[in-house]
C-alpha cells in the first residue's frame, strides 16, 4: 500500500475514533470505537508500528467485551403511568425540550389529547415517556415516544410495543399510528415494524404477533 493511501487510512481510523468520543449512548461509543480499534490496529499492521497494533487491539478487546455484558445484562422494564398535569412529568419535557424537538419538531404538548402517558423505567431509572391517545374506536395514535440519549437502543420501543401490546390489545386497540416528523424517528418505527401508510403516517398491526 503506498504512504499516501496509508496516511489516508491512518487519518480514517482517527476520524472514527474521534466520532466515537461524541457519542452519547454508551452502546453507540463501544461500537465506533470498535471499528475504529479496528482500523487503527490494523493501520498499526501495515506501517509495522506493533505498539500501535497492540494497544488498539486491546481496546478493541475491551470494547467487545463490555458490549457482550451491555447485550447480556438482564434489566428490569416497568412504567410509571401519571397524570396529563403531573409536575413531573411537565418538568421533564420542560427540561429535554430541545432534544425532543431533535426527533418531533412538530411537538406541543397538549394535555387535553394526552389520555395515556406514562414513563417507561429501566432498573427504576426514567428512560423515556410515552403519551398517545384514542382515536376513532381502536386506534391508538402516538404524540410522543421519546427516549433518553443514555437509552436510545431500541429496547424501550420493544418494551412499549412487544410486551405492553397485550395489555393495548385489551384496551380495545387495534393498531397503533405514529406520525413521523424526522428521519431519526422514521428509522426507529420501521426498526419496530411499522409501515408507511398513504398519508405519511406509520401503523403498526397490534394483533398480528
Amino acid at each position: 500500500m503506498q504512504t499516501d493511501t496509508l496516511s489516508l487510512f491512518g487519518y480514517f481510523a482517527s476520524l472514527i475514533i474521534a466520532t466515537s468520543m461524541t457519542m452519547s449512548s454508551i452502546v453507540k461509543f463501544r461500537w465506533i470505537n470498535l471499528v475504529g480499534a479496528i482500523a487503527f490496529a490494523t493501520y498499526g499492521l501495515l506501517i509495522h508500528a506493533i505498539p500501535v497494533t497492540v494497544l488498539n487491539g486491546f481496546i478493541a478487546f475491551v470494547d467487545i467485551y463490555y458490549l457482550t455484558k451491555i447485550y447480556r445484562k438482564k434489566e428490569v422494564f416497568d412504567i410509571l403511568k401519571v397524570r396529563n398535569d403531573n409536575k413531573y412529568l411537565l418538568e421533564f419535557l420542560k427540561f429535554h425540550d430541545q432534544d425532543i424537538q431533535n426527533f418531533f419538531p412538530d411537538f406541543v404538548y397538549k394535555p387535553e389529547m394526552n389520555t395515556i402517558s406514562f414513563f417507561v423505567l429501566r432498573n427504576l431509572n426514567v428512560a423515556g415517556v410515552f403519551l398517545a391517545h384514542r382515536e376513532g374506536e381502536n386506534t391508538l395514535f402516538v404524540g410522543l415516544d421519546y427516549v433518553t440519549k443514555e437509552y436510545r437502543d431500541l429496547k424501550n420501543g420493544k418494551f412499549i410495543y412487544q410486551h405492553l401490546r397485550p395489555r393495548f390489545v385489551e384496551k380495545g386497540y387495534k393498531k397503533v399510528v405514529a406520525p413521523v416528523s424526522s428521519k431519526k424517528y422514521e428509522q426507529y418505527l420501521k426498526k419496530l415494524g411499522f409501515t408507511k401508510d398513504k398519508e405519511g403516517k406509520f401503523s403498526k398491526n397490534l394483533m398480528a404477533n
